[in-house]
């Protein structure tokens, strides 16, 4: 039975994406500096209705605006260490 549950369990790991950084910490560190307000063209955090039409493109372009660059947004978004989890954790983090 344990080994059934153990192979059950390592078959999912593949389907469970989590960011690897806490996206507070991410935001903090570099996302802040835009996204808090200093930046008109960058939506504010916890600002909905700046995020609602960001948010209907999906969250794939979201991350590949994030990881290409965007407008004033450099590529990476600052965040050189960030995975694609990591951008799709801070975005839902921001956008809340």
């Amino acid at each position: 039975m344990k080994k059934i549950l153990l192979v059950a369990c390592l078959a999912a790991m593949p389907f469970v994406v989590q960011a690897a950084q806490d996206p507070e910490a991410i935001f903090n560190r570099a996302c802040g500096a835009c996204h808090n307000g200093q930046l008109p063209m960058a939506p504010k955090k916890g600002d909905k209705a700046a995020w609602e039409p960001r948010l209907a493109k999906g969250m794939d372009h979201l991350v590949q605006s994030v990881t290409n660059g965007f407008n004033a947004m450099p590529p990476k978004g600052m965040c050189m260490d960030c995975s694609a989890e990591d951008y799709k954790a801070v975005i839902q983090w921001m956008s809340q």
